[in-house]
């Protein structure tokens, strides 16, 4: 959810990625209902493990009910966002989640949107991805 809050609100020039310590085989069904809800279709998603990215240096990574990530990924700043994993929940925390997480995007990474946050997030204003990547900010 995260990876695609941030993709549905950042400007172009941010590559977004997501991963996991213990990554499902698929998107949770709960996580694509509640993102659907906003206008977001995650069936194609896959998730993926920390180690796919074990080559690439991150401008940013917002850690999730994880332990310490320093030696699994490599970036020059590392922040805990201290929000929970819904995956034990229903509905109403995956909406919960949802919103904890579209919060910090507009708190942590203002710098990052396209639009200047609105307080009622997550349905955060879209914008395409650019495929020129010479000011590329990454993000885990």
């Amino acid at each position: 959810m995260a990876e695609a809050l941030l993709k549905m609100s950042a400007k172009r020039g941010v590559e977004v990625c997501s991963a996991g310590i213990r990554p499902g085989k698929k998107v949770n069904e709960e996580a694509v209902k509640a993102m659907r809800e906003i206008g977001c279709d995650l069936r194609g998603h896959k998730p993926r493990h920390t180690s796919a990215f074990s080559d690439i240096k991150f401008d940013y990574v917002a850690k999730m009910d994880v332990p310490d990530l320093g030696d699994m990924v490599t970036a020059t700043w590392i922040m805990d966002w201290d929000i929970p994993d819904p995956a034990q929940g229903g509905s109403a925390e995956y909406r919960k989640v949802r919103q904890m997480i579209a919060d910090k995007i507009c708190k942590e990474l203002p710098h990052l949107l396209a639009q200047p946050p609105k307080r009622s997030a997550p349905s955060l204003n879209l914008t395409q991805m650019d495929s020129d990547r010479k000011n590329l900010t990454r993000i885990l």
